[in-house]
């Protein structure tokens, strides 16, 4: 298992697809759900990008549901943990269960995508401060059970673990 992990347009989600290439049977789980014109824009962008090259399974925000879907398959990449976690609050559902639920189902063949969305100053907003506390929780639960980490920075990966 691989933890991804960065600042936004780090070049986080190319490389996972660019190691999940090396594998012959690929799965990849979008957790993005079209809110607006630019997020839908994003997501076909994504889509036509990958076509041909994963099996894909949109599900964005029940992802115990279908990990166990992905157990067979070489690599799982799923892209993304920040996206999936805003998804969990906007639809207000209960962020330990279904965090517990994907932590559990974890079959060891994923490649995870997440941001570093720590290291800014504190913002002012409570909502905003709660998701940088449940994303980094999240992020350090997955880092540690991942065989491997790494940041990005400039498109440029920097193993730390």
């Amino acid at each position: 298992m691989i933890l991804i992990t960065g600042g936004e347009r780090s070049g986080k989600s190319n490389f996972a697809v660019k190691l999940a290439i090396s594998k012959t049977k690929r799965a990849f789980i979008a957790t993005a759900e079209p809110f607006d014109d630019e997020m839908r824009a994003r997501i076909e962008k994504h889509k036509k990008d990958r076509e041909g090259l994963f099996d894909t399974f949109e599900e964005p925000v029940h992802l115990s549901t279908i990990l166990p879907m992905t157990k067979d398959y070489d690599v799982c990449v799923i892209d993304c943990m920040t996206t999936w976690v805003g998804n969990l609050m906007y639809h207000d559902l209960n962020l330990k269960e279904e965090m517990e639920g994907f932590l559990a189902n974890l079959n060891g063949n994923e490649i995870i995508v997440s941001n570093e969305v720590g290291m800014g100053i504190i913002p002012v907003e409570k909502m905003t401060r709660m998701y940088i506390e449940i994303l980094g929780k999240l992020n350090q639960e997955i880092a540690e059970v991942a065989d491997e980490v790494f940041f990005m920075v400039a498109g440029i990966p920097l193993k730390i673990k």
